[in-house]
């Protein structure tokens, strides 16, 4: 055999253990869509949870603007039957309140001649993104006179 002939052979050697070892740009590529697609589905997720957690903070804020109005209503004790409303602006977001005081009619109450109970319900709406949210609470109050 001629030294250039083992020459080749290693040479043949080599690239073949090299080869087995090392990847191709195919696999890379193939590995990089693979990634790319994993991460595309992650940020859909994640944008999900920044407009859940957004929607979450908003509503809780409704609420808590919701019982505000429901607890000046009952602080005069009896409250007078009438409707009263406003708007609270809020880090750029504008809630719009009205509250209700009414008697409260249902027929067994008229039939026991039972008076003096009251409904108090607050309506707050808001705007967010494209559509109107609206949320309603909804309490009673008696008369402290009621037998």
């Amino acid at each position: 055999m001629s030294k250039n002939h083992i020459t080749m052979e290693k040479r043949h050697t080599f690239i073949r253990e090299t080869s087995a070892k090392a990847f191709t740009f195919v696999e890379v590529i193939i590995a990089l869509a693979i990634v790319s697609v994993s991460l595309l589905g992650l940020i859909k997720l994640h944008i999900t949870n920044i407009n859940m957690t957004e929607t979450a903070e908003i509503t809780s804020r409704a609420v808590l603007l919701a019982e505000e109005k429901i607890a000046e209503t009952l602080a005069t004790s009896y409250p007078n039957q009438g409707t009263n409303q406003g708007s609270v602006q809020k880090n750029a977001l504008r809630f719009n309140w009205q509250t209700e005081v009414k008697d409260l009619q249902l027929p067994k109450l008229d039939q026991a001649d039972i008076c003096g109970l009251r409904t108090v319900s607050v309506d707050v709406s808001w705007k967010q993104g494209i559509s109107r949210k609206h949320l309603q609470m909804l309490t009673y109050v008696a008369d402290r006179k009621l037998q």
